[in-house]
């Protein structure tokens, strides 16, 4: 019998789920290793979502930007990114040889994406990462998206200081209300960390309180490797994009899977509803070098 890509996490949350032997097929088609196909993939991409562990254990997602070809596979088994993370991201200097990354390499025009799991081997200059896991996954829940490069502000006022804090002040919570896209990082102590994409209607995030958030949990692949990590370890990272500005606004917290009808019920066609706890909050004007053409 082959040993499962799953871990304990995973298995129970397909187990819950009803999922076990869907899943079971499904994760044949995670690979330790690039296909060709997926090379010209990335070599086409110009946003990269990174999920990671800060010096403090706080997990976080963040974006990384650049031209076509930033982002490569150096072989089957290693990818080489020539982009930095931005000024007062949580990651920024936060990591170092021998951490474990999640990347997402998503085109939101075609509405493709590919997840990318792995440890970082060098980031002097360009951040090379030798990977564990490589998948597709399916075209649900992406909203078509245009990006372009962001124009110079060469005139224009500076940028404004980073706003940090432990709460949702009243515009990150209008944003958010409004927003129908964002981007879940998640770890597990010995499979490695995780980014991943969530999509719906607009509004489909609700906010609790200036603490607290609610998400769907739609059906998808029924692998669960987001919800497997959250039952295992509940830290996780969730950014959010202002696609027609390049601002982002990060958040850091504690997640938990609700089961219960009454919650699931108050969400149009989900099967689960997920509850985010906020711990920390960055928010980051022109983060990215990229926007959506209008």
């Amino acid at each position: 019998m082959s040993r499962s890509p799953y871990h304990a996490g995973e298995l129970a949350v397909q187990r819950r789920a009803g999922v076990a032997a869907s899943a079971a097929r499904i994760g044949r088609g995670i690979h330790d290793a690039i296909p060709p196909i997926a090379r010209d993939f990335l070599a086409a991409q110009r946003m990269l979502i990174v999920g990671a562990r800060d010096r403090e254990g706080l997990v976080w997602a963040s974006p990384l930007t650049g031209e076509p070809g930033f982002v490569r596979s150096v072989d089957e088994r290693t990818v080489a990114v020539d982009a930095r993370l931005e000024d007062g991201d949580p990651l920024a200097g936060a990591l170092a040889p021998g951490a474990q990354v999640g990347l997402l390499a998503i085109d939101l025009a075609n509405r493709r994406r590919m997840r990318l799991n792995g440890r970082l081997a060098a980031v002097e200059g360009r951040f090379v990462i030798d990977l564990d896991q490589v998948y597709a996954n399916c075209p649900k829940y992406i909203h078509p998206r245009e990006l372009e490069p962001l124009p110079s502000r060469s005139g224009d006022a500076p940028l404004r200081p980073p706003r940090r804090g432990d709460t949702l002040a009243d515009d990150q919570q209008i944003a958010i209300a409004r927003a129908d896209t964002f981007f879940l990082a998640t770890a597990h102590r010995e499979a490695g960390a995780d980014a991943s994409h969530r999509g719906g209607p607009p509004g489909f995030v609700r906010v609790i309180d200036a603490r607290a958030l609610h998400w769907p949990d739609y059906a998808g692949n029924t692998m669960f490797n987001s919800l497997g990590n959250i039952a295992a370890d509940p830290r996780a990272g969730i950014l959010f994009v202002d696609f027609a500005s390049g601002s982002t606004l990060q958040l850091s917290g504690r997640a938990t899977v609700e089961w219960g009808e009454d919650v699931v019920a108050s969400f149009p066609d989900a099967e689960r509803v997920v509850r985010l706890d906020v711990d920390r909050v960055i928010d980051l004007e022109h983060a990215r070098g990229l926007r959506s053409l209008p």
